[in-house]
């Protein structure tokens, strides 16, 4: 399967695996930067600038998903606002897949589902436009980290309340401790995170 002119990512993945990056947690770990009291005091906020910032260390992110992805029975990526779109874009741009934009309230011009959903900070909104998905739909959702679940699991709700079905959940962090990755598997909904930080963790 081509999925971009001049890359076959299925050809990379089973017959030249060693052109690919070996994914290496503690390099990744070492460029997520803890900001001690943002947004707000007693949150150490996990920022993945550090990350994009380094052309290896984001090929090596992009690579584990496709590695996991590449032959995945799944329609679309959905990504969520906003820093899962920096992931779910490079994602579906890589496997040819479309992708789906999970908003915050008024971002979205045309017609929308909402679903409310409370997240660590507190209460939000999360939109997406009604035509988005079809029954039989299949859908991987990026973000960049899972803490509450908040917002995946109110993605999640949004694709099924178009027929669709929820695939997997993936974000480069998983913060086990405030229960998201679990809400979501409760969900039946199964997840993929490529690190995990205790609260404490700096």
């Amino acid at each position: 399967m081509m999925v971009r002119a001049g890359l076959d990512w299925r050809l990379l993945s089973h017959v030249l695996p060693e052109i690919l990056m070996i994914f290496d947690e503690v390099s990744i770990k070492s460029l997520i930067r803890p900001v001690v009291d943002f947004p707000k005091p007693g949150v150490i906020f996990r920022d993945i600038t550090p990350l994009f910032q380094s052309p290896k260390a984001l090929r090596l992110v992009i690579d584990s998903f496709i590695q996991r992805y590449i032959d995945a029975e799944f329609t679309h990526v959905g990504a969520m606002d906003a820093r899962g779109f920096l992931i779910g874009s490079i994602v579906a741009y890589e496997l040819n897949k479309p992708l789906v934009l999970f908003r915050k309230q008024g971002k979205l011009p045309a017609d929308v589902l909402a679903e409310a959903y409370q997240t660590e900070y507190g209460e939000a909104l999360l939109e997406v436009h009604a035509d988005s998905l079809c029954d039989g739909d299949s859908v991987v959702m990026f973000d960049d980290l899972i803490a509450t679940g908040g917002t995946l699991v109110a993605a999640a709700n949004l694709i099924r309340r178009m027929g669709a079905k929820v695939h997997e959940a993936a974000a480069i962090i998983d913060l086990p401790e405030l229960g998201g990755s679990q809400r979501l598997r409760d969900m039946q909904i199964p997840t993929f995170c490529l690190t995990e930080f205790a609260l404490t963790d700096k």
